[in-house]
């Protein structure tokens, strides 16, 4: 972040660990997610979301926007909703349709949010499973904003 005063990696409170990053992921109520327009404009929506180990998973509605642009683009973010200590991942989405994925999005979702669904939620032709594979992931905590900026590259 040039122009911003950052402190070199070694110096301020330093990088912080991944498990930070992992932690924020996994209790964040809600995510911000973007993807692209066909015509290149941005599109962001809120969305619930459960972290699960390497991937972040969210459902939407099959022909909504957000899922529409991410078949036709898979590039996208997603950002938890804390501004003050915020993850962002920039990744690639991919629907999934595989029974067991489908199974293990409506374990998290109904353990993380109290809710009843079952595997006929995520029925393809009604909602999409969406996974997202972390490229590169930002975090910061604002209480030491030049010294805590971490970016985390993860290989396909």
């Amino acid at each position: 972040m040039p122009g911003y005063g950052i402190a070199d990696a070694a110096e301020g409170s330093g990088l912080l660990p991944w498990s930070w990053a992992a932690e924020r992921l996994t209790v964040s109520r809600n995510y911000w997610v973007v993807s692209v327009w066909p015509d290149g404009r941005p599109h962001t929506m809120p969305v619930w979301g459960m972290w699960d180990d390497a991937v972040l998973w969210f459902s939407s509605a099959a022909g909504s926007r957000k899922t529409r642009n991410l078949a036709a683009d898979a590039r996208c973010c997603v950002t938890t909703e804390d501004t003050a200590e915020p993850v962002v991942v920039e990744g690639t989405a991919r629907i999934v349709t595989e029974p067991a994925l489908l199974q293990r999005v409506i374990d998290l979702m109904n353990a993380k949010y109290g809710t009843e669904f079952g595997v006929d939620f995520l029925h393809p032709a009604k909602n999409a499973a969406i996974r997202v594979r972390p490229r590169r992931v930002f975090g910061l905590r604002s209480g030491d904003f030049t010294g805590s900026p971490t970016r985390w590259i993860f290989e396909d």
